[in-house]
This record gives C-alpha cells, structure tokens and sequence, in this order.
C-alpha cells in the first residue's frame, strides 16, 4: 500500500494495477453510465474530447485495496463504453480520462483525477476538501500556481466514488396524484423537518426514513397539506468558503449527482450497509408518504454543479469534458449567470440528456412525483437569450414520463433578462414572487409606512394577485394561458425571512453567517411592529406579540383564499423563527431546524392554517381554477368574481389607485353548486365599518331574498374554534379590526 502527504494529512492509495482494454462493446452504449448486465456490467461515457478513459474499479484483497483500471473503447458520437465482467453491486468506481491541456481552450484532461460518473445512482465515501481536488498545481495556502498547469496529486483519498447498485426497484406503486386545484405544498428539508421532533424515535431523526414515520406524517395529515416539496437531495459536496469558517452548505445547492441521493441523510444504519441500503431508503421513504396521500417534489439543481467556477474543482463533468458541459468567456473562464461560479450549457444535447434522464430515474425507479428547477431561466437559455420554446422546456412538457409529473420553475436567474416569472411554458407552475412580494407589502410594509405617517401604496396589484395573477399566466401558446394554476402563491420560502421573523424584523440579521450581514437580500418588505428582535421585553410584548400573530394570520388568510397553487414554508404554521437571519443556507444547527416544543400559541397557528386549509379544501369558491371574467359562469346568476368598498357597493376603478381606500370586500361565486364565498379585508390601522355586500338571491314565496353571510372565520382569532359562527343578513353593517381579514360563505337566512 502507497500513501500520500497532502496538507499534512496521509492519505492511503489503493495498489494500482496495469490498465486492461475491454474485450468487448457496452450493449447499449447509449444508455450513459454503469449498469449491470451479462455477468458484469456495461460502461458508458460521454468524453468526446479525450484521447482516452480508464474506468477504473475497486475492490479489497489481503485487507488492501486494489484498483483495477480498464481502457474503454471509443469514443462512438463522443461515448466511451465497453463490457467489464465480474463487477457485481456494492462496487466502487471512477473515471480517469486522458487528453489535452489546454485551460483556453476549456481543455483539463488529467488523468490523476478519479472522477464520478454523471451517472452513478449512488456514491460512496466522505468528501474531503483538500487542494488535491482541484487539477491544477496549487500552493499550500490554497492559491493558484498561475499559469493553470496539471497537478501530479491524486485525488483517490478525498473524491467520491460512484458505486455499481441494482436499480431494479418496485417504486411509484400508489402515487397519490394530487390534481393542480387541491394541491397544497409544504416545502421543507430532509434534516430540519424531524431533527428535533420528540415523537420520531431518535435514531431516525433527521433523516429520510424520519420523514415516513408516524409522527411527523400525522402533521402533515393534520395540517391537510397535499404535496411534500424537499429541499436538494442529489448528492453534494462542501464548500471551501464555507468550510473555512466553520460552516457548511446546508440547503444543499452545491450538486456533485444528479442520480445519486445524499448519503449523510440517510439512517446510520442505512449508511453502515452500504449505497444500495442510502437509495432503497429513499425509495421507502417516498412509498410511504403515498401510502399516507402525501406527493414527494424534489427542488433540483441542474444550472450549475459544485465544480465551481474557472479555479474550482475537478470532480466529474470538468475532468471528462469541461468545453461542452459548461458555459465559457473566450478565455476559457466560466461564465457565470448562477452566481455559483459555473453555468451548465443547455445549448448542448448532452447536457439536455442529462438532466431529462435524472428527471426520469428519480420519477420512474426513486417514485418521486414532480421538481422544483432552481433558477430555471438558466434551463431555457441559448447562452444569453431565454426561449420559453428551448428544447429542454419542451421535452419536459411532452415526455411520455415527466408531463404527467408537477413541475415548478424558479423563474429567474442573474443572467441577462433573468427574470420570467409567468413565461415558461405548460404545462410547467412557476413561482410567483410578485404576489409574495405584493401580499407581504399589503399586510406589512404598507402597515409600517401608515405607522409612520407615509402614504402605502394602492390596491391595485393586491386584487390581481390574489385573484390569479392574470396579467403573468394568462397569455402563452395555449389559449387563456396557464390559469391561475400556472401560479405558485408563496409568502416565505427556505431563502429568506421565515413568516415570524417577517412580523418581528425590520432588517436581516445575519451575522452568524460570517460575512459581515452583507449576504441575504435587503428587499425583506417585513415589519417589526414597533420593536426589532423575535424576543421582546415583557412591557412590550403585551402590545408587539398579538399583532404580530395577529399579521401572521393575515398572510396565511390571504394565502389560502388566493386563485393559485398555494406553498407554505415548513415551521411557518407554528411560527418558527430564525432569529431575523434571511438566508440561512449555511447554519445547519438549530436556527434551521424546527423546533416541536410548542407553547399554547404556536398550536393555536397550528390550528389557524390546518382549519383555513379545510376551509379551502371544502369550499371551490375559495379556489377557483379559472381566471374569472366578472360576469355569472354559465348557468348562474352571480358573476364569478366581483369586488366591493366597505360601504358595499361595486368598487370603482378610481378606488383601486387611492392608498388610502384600505378596505374592500372580494365575493366569489360558488356557481350555484356550493357556497359562495366573501372575504373582507382591512389593511388600514383603524376599525372599519364594513357592509357586507348583496350576494346570491332566491326564491322565498311570492319574493326574492338575499342569501345572509356567515362569518367562518376572522383573522383577530387566535383559535379557529374561540369565536361562534355568526350568521349575518346581507347589506348588514359589521366591525373589522385594524389589519385584519374577514372570510364568510353564503347561508339560507331562517
């Protein structure tokens, strides 16, 4: 056994033997990756620019290890491929490719990398960032030897491994399939959801089979959430910068695999037995949750990899072919519309093939049942320019598996005309961060302008928002456009201030990330109510806390009787806070995961957000799914849609534009079918004399009458159940609250 000395550390080399060529073809060199067949397992990888690929495999004799390299043949349309016999599951592997070196050209060939198949279903060994991870020679403090030449270091001691496992899995038996219009998703992270939950048994918390257990599925089921959205679960690696400081990348968005599930949230027990044992827990995982109703989305990172920028490491894609997997300057430097140092080129049809088959093997064999693309425009971009008709947004739509998937888009990146939210195509839902942004100033930032006697803003985005966002989904090739379906209504995500610190924090406070409070966007639209800091002295929390819960329940109201796919962030129904830090992607510790010990309040908005989403579910008047016209849908005598002031009569269109015209009433049609619904809501700082609006009519006798409202529910309740449901007579004068909302459906008056 050889041994290196890299930074101080020894690191063991496995015996390397004389390379042996394959003595016969892949029989199905077109299926990219490591698979098993006849005895032994067919290879095949795309490296159209190398001179040569060495895949080499390990296994233990005599308690060494030995690593047994076979040259491939090719390359056949740029792949490499061939059959070794013998490899069985459980084995260890890596490419080694040889070629040219030629950093301008976006060239690195260097055969001393152990580089992961792009393919591997699952890897092995912990990552360990060392200098000998980066291809070219380096100093000992971690600078560049410029210019960029070959490092003579291997990388065998640090890099992941891709490992040989059978794939044959029963997935996707009893997928729940959520239609669109009752879906309701809960975004959240594999560690953070039951790292601290009392009722998941300890040695599973944590982790992916914690997210199946009872416990935490009858949370789910409480709540009455639909869909189980999972922050990043492909395969990554640390960061240098984070590292340095102590920290790691948390949220995951530093991709080393796009097939192969991280192994470090998985169960110990999982782990100790090895790859198959980590993707066959995933796999029970995901069965389980459809065996409770529950649908998996996974958020995907496929715009850029944890190789990083032009002085990043070569891990996979950059040692095997850095010119075609990446986007390049004329220099041979990456160009960067991430803002993570490299830009994965979908002009390139390997790369599209890429992607589509991780999409497939995480829908087909994993049983997952849709994704979230982070920074999609990235996705659907000829270098510079966005097409919502891009191959790779096509394929999406029309392939046989994937368009029967939910597929959500990030809509943005910060490439040149990077924002689209509203322009991809169907049947894909993007995220609306418009109506977060108009929903959070309604209720917050126009509540702390009137506090501090400035002018709010007018209404008239708040009504288009919450009624579908018809001026974003409603045009593309298919006529009335995507629906108000297309829209992903969210208040808070993983990225940002969590619901409480929205109500609690006038500015970020993030500190604990180590960069000086100058990461995390200063765009927050929050309002502390008069006192900075989640915690507050007992003199003012008496006043602060109830209309902070008090906002809290506004957001949620608006959220869940807004047209749209609703999201909410997980610990957002009890409140959770991260002590005002907005972008948290790097504090894996308590500030990021949930906290279950509740006090009486916290499962009091817990109860709010479970009897709101029921309200929802109950009602379709509090969900439509069409953009509505303001006129009676067929066969009915109440418009669809209509909008009213406080004194009720029809809003005018100059009120829309006067800031100060806080109140108004939202009346939905049930079409004659169900109930119909009224929301009232006040988002100035005083009380308003509200009359609630003339509804539906019907016959009683020899006259018409008015169908009366009953109020099912009021924002200045702390408890869904605290107050009776009072029934009122239309056109009757009630009292709303300052900052407060209101939701009564139609009822036959006695």
């Amino acid at each position: 056994m050889s041994s290196l000395t890299v930074d101080n550390d020894t690191v063991s080399l496995p015996v390397r033997t004389a390379p042996t060529r394959v003595t016969r073809p892949a029989s199905d060199f077109s299926r990219l990756g490591v698979r098993r067949a006849s005895g032994g397992v067919d290879v095949a990888v795309y490296a159209p620019r190398a001179t040569a690929v060495e895949v080499c495999f390990f296994r233990t004799e005599d308690k060494k290890e030995i690593e047994e390299p076979w040259f491939l043949e090719g390359p056949v349309h740029g792949v490499w491929h061939g059959h070794v016999p013998g490899i069985l599951p459980g084995t260890a592997y890596g490419f080694r490719a040889h070629g040219k070196w030629d950093v301008a050209s976006a060239q690195r060939f260097n055969p001393d990398r152990l580089l992961l198949d792009p393919y591997a279903r699952a890897v092995c060994g912990t990552p360990r960032l060392d200098n000998a991870l980066y291809d070219y020679a380096r100093t000992d403090d971690g600078s560049p030897v410029l210019p960029l030449l070959p490092s003579a270091t291997d990388t065998i001691g640090y890099a992941r491994r891709g490992v040989v496992i059978d794939t044959q899995f029963s997935a996707a038996k009893s997928r729940p399939r959520v239609p669109w219009r009752q879906t309701v998703i809960y975004e959240g992270h594999v560690k953070g959801l039951t790292k601290r939950h009392p009722g998941v048994p300890e040695h599973l918390r944590g982790t992916y089979a914690g997210l199946a257990h009872p416990a935490f599925v009858e949370h789910l089921q409480r709540l009455g959430v639909t869909t189980l959205e999972l922050l990043p679960i492909h395969a990554a690696m640390p960061e240098p910068f984070l590292e340095g400081k102590g920290l790691t990348n948390y949220w995951g968005y530093n991709t080393l695999a796009f097939f192969a599930p991280e192994p470090s949230y998985a169960t110990e027990h999982a782990q100790r037995r090895g790859p198959q044992a980590v993707v066959e827990e995933v796999t029970g995982m995901v069965e389980l949750l459809h065996q409770a109703g529950i649908e998996v989305l996974l958020d995907v990172v496929y715009n850029h990899t944890c190789e990083a920028g032009y002085e990043g490491m070569s891990l996979s894609m950059r040692g095997l072919d850095e010119a075609g997997y990446y986007l390049h300057n004329p220099d041979g430097t990456c160009l960067d519309y991430t803002g993570c140092g490299n830009t994965l080129d979908f002009r390139r049809t390997r790369v599209v093939q890429l992607a589509l088959d991780s999409l497939r093997y995480w829908t087909q064999d994993i049983g997952v049942d849709g994704f979230r693309f982070d920074l999609a425009v990235t996705l659907g971009r000829h270098r510079e320019h966005f097409t919502d008709h891009h191959p790779f947004l096509s394929a999406l739509a029309t392939d046989p598996i994937l368009r029967d998937t939910k597929l959500i888009t990030e809509p943005w990146d910060i490439g040149p005309g990077g924002w689209r939210t509203g322009q991809f195509p169907s049947p894909l839902a993007d995220w609306n961060d418009r109506y977060r942004d108009t929903v959070r100033t309604y209720w917050l930032a126009d509540a702390a302008r009137q506090a501090h006697g400035h002018a709010p803003s007018s209404l008239t985005d708040f009504g288009n928002r919450i009624s579908g966002s018809a001026d974003l989904f409603s045009s593309g090739e298919v006529p009335g456009g995507r629906g108000p379906l297309g829209s992903i209504n969210f208040i808070t995500a993983h990225d940002g201030f969590t619901l409480a610190d929205l109500v609690s924090y006038n500015h970020k406070h993030n500190e604990a990330n180590g960069e000086n409070n100058v990461d995390g966007t200063n765009k927050n639209l929050s309002w502390n109510h008069g006192t900075e800091g989640w915690q507050t002295d007992d003199d003012i929390a008496a006043a602060v806390i109830p209309a902070r819960r008090q906002s809290m329940r506004n957001l949620l109201g608006t959220l869940l009787v807004s047209a749209g796919v609703p999201m909410i962030t997980a610990g957002d129904e009890m409140g959770r806070s991260q002590l005002g830090n907005n972008n948290a992607y790097c504090q894996d510790n308590e500030v990021s995961w949930l906290d279950w010990d509740l006090d009486e309040w916290q499962d009091d908005l817990i109860e709010t957000t479970s009897y709101l989403l029921k309200l929802r579910r109950d009602n379709p008047a509090l969900c439509p799914i069409r953009f509505a016209s303001g006129r009676p849908f067929s066969g009915d005598s109440l418009p669809d849609l209509a909008w009213f002031s406080s004194d009720g009569s029809p809003r005018e269109a100059a009120q829309w534009h006067d800031p100060y015209n806080r109140a108004l009433q939202m009346m939905r049609s049930g079409k004659g079918k169900h109930r119909d619904a009224l929301v009232v809501f006040n988002g100035s700082l005083t009380d308003v004399s509200v009359r609630l609006a003339v509804g539906r009519t019907i016959d009683a006798g020899e006259k018409t009458a008015a169908l009366g409202w009953c109020l099912t529910w009021d924002s200045s309740w702390s408890h869904p159940g605290s107050e009776e449901h009072t029934l009122f007579p239309a056109a009757h004068d009630v009292s709303v609250e300052p900052l407060s909302m209101q939701i009564y459906l139609s009822e036959r008056m006695l």
